[in-house]
This record gives structure tokens, C-alpha cells and sequence, in this order.
């Protein structure tokens, strides 16, 4: 007589996404992004909050406005990316004097340090968004198969900010919007792919120069509405329950 051990698949399948959901949330927290839901409404300042804040959003938009600046005016690649580079520095190093948080100053460094090494090696201009589009291919990718498999990773984040953890994929409704949002966010980084591939393999200056203002332009000012309106989705779909009252 043989035991049946197939029970234990989808057992691991809700620890693996367990697992996951609770880094996605405890990652979004760190960000700003858990700052959303402390409010009782989702205001302009709150948003401002979840995105760094004024000085988050000029760490995270100057340095490719710099590039685009230089590399459109000059077509200097070294001068582009040199200078790009050091506002980011800058910006990291005023970070640590002031010993304010420095993880996404220190994040977007790594970025714009590692791109500006792909593209001094090359020598092309167009390789500094490589790694962007690589990024965007891979979350995109991951998105599109958490979809697929029926695990949408924006509902396991949303189920652990929310402190429902996994209980949301047992009601249908919630199942399907926490899908479509997760869909949102896939289509999201599809059309950075479908605008920034083109211009990347055209390999001209022109096309350099509408890859950089492209990125910039399909960074922040899509990104933004994009969070605001899933936290307003998620905030319907998970009501938070009022304090109980305590017996006089």
C-alpha cells in the first residue's frame, strides 16, 4: 500500500508564495510604499512620501535629465555619463553627511555606475540604458508569469500590506482584481520595452537622445498614477476593520 503525497504540492506552492509575499511587502514597506496605507486617505503628500520624497524624486530623475542635457548637446559619451554619474554621487554623499536613509540613493548609484561602465566600455551611448531594459524585461517577465500560474505578485502584496496574507485568493472577486492590477503593472513595463527597444537597436545619436527622454518620460510620470490608483483598488478591496471597542 502506497501513501498519496500530492496534497503537498499546493502546501508548497502556498509557502513559496507565502514566502515571497512577505518579501514583496517588507520590500514595498522599506520603500515608502507601506506609508499609503497609515492614512485614512491616500493624499498628493502620502504619494510624495511612497516616492522618495522630493529629494527621492530628484535622485531618481536628474541624473538621466543630465545625460540627456550633455549627450544631446554634445554627443559626448564620456562627458554624459561622467557627469550623470556625479550627481548621483553627489546625492549619495549628502545622503551620508546628513545621515539621512541612503538604500535608494545607494540603489540608483549602483545603477547609474554600472550602466556608465557598460557604456564607457562600449563606447555607445545607447548602451546606458541597457541595464533599464533589462530590469524592465525581467520584472515584466516575472509579472506576466506570476499571472499565468495564478499567483499575481501586486495580490501577494498587497495581501501582506493589508494583513490578509493569502486568504484574498479564496474570494473570486478579489482574485480577479488583484490579476488585472498585476496586469497593469506587466503592461506597464511591456511599453517601456516596446518604445525603448527600437530606439536602443537603432545605434544613432538621435535615437540616443529619444531613448534618454523616453526613459524619463516613462519613469516617474507613469509610475505615479500608476501606484496611486492600485492603492486606491487595494484599499477597496481590502476594508481595514475599525478598532474593537474595549468593555467599559
Amino acid at each position: 500500500m502506497t501513501e498519496n503525497h500530492q496534497p503537498a504540492e499546493p502546501e508548497k506552492d502556498e509557502q513559496l508564495a507565502a514566502t515571497l509575499g512577505e518579501s514583496i511587502a517588507r520590500a514595498a514597506r522599506k520603500s515608502g510604499i507601506g506609508q499609503l496605507p497609515e492614512g485614512d486617505e491616500s493624499t498628493g503628500h502620502a504619494l510624495l512620501a511612497a516616492l522618495g520624497g522630493v529629494r527621492g524624486l530628484l535622485e531618481t530623475i536628474l541624473p538621466g535629465l543630465v545625460f540627456l542635457i550633455l549627450y544631446t548637446f554634445t554627443q559626448n559619451v564620456p562627458l554624459s555619463i561622467g557627469l550623470s554619474v556625479a550627481v548621483a554621487v553627489i546625492f549619495t554623499v549628502v545622503r551620508i553627511v546628513g545621515k539621512t536613509p541612503v538604500t535608494q540613493a545607494m540603489a540608483g548609484l549602483i545603477g547609474v555606475g554600472v550602466s556608465a561602465i557598460l557604456a564607457l566600455i562600449t563606447g555607445r551611448g545607447e548602451d546606458n540604458f541597457l541595464l533599464g531594459i533589462w530590469t524592465n524585461a525581467a520584472y515584466g517577465a516575472a509579472l506576466l508569469l506570476s499571472i499565468l500560474v495564478r499567483w499575481p505578485l501586486i495580490g501577494l502584496a498587497a495581501g501582506y500590506l493589508m494583513g490578509d496574507g493569502l486568504a484574498w485568493r479564496s474570494v473570486k472577486s478579489k482574485f480577479r482584481v488583484m490579476q488585472a492590477l498585476t496586469f497593469l503593472w506587466f503592461l506597464l513595463f511591456a511599453a517601456r520595452l516596446l518604445v525603448q527597444v527600437p530606439l536602443y537597436l537603432a545605434h544613432s545619436p538621435e535615437a540616443t537622445s529619444a531613448l534618454a527622454f523616453t526613459k524619463l518620460l516613462m519613469g516617474v510620470p507613469l509610475y505615479a498614477p500608476l501606484l496611486l490608483v492600485t492603492w486606491f483598488v487595494v484599499k477597496r478591496q481590502f476594508p481595514q476593520k475599525p478598532p474593537a471597542k474595549s468593555a467599559a
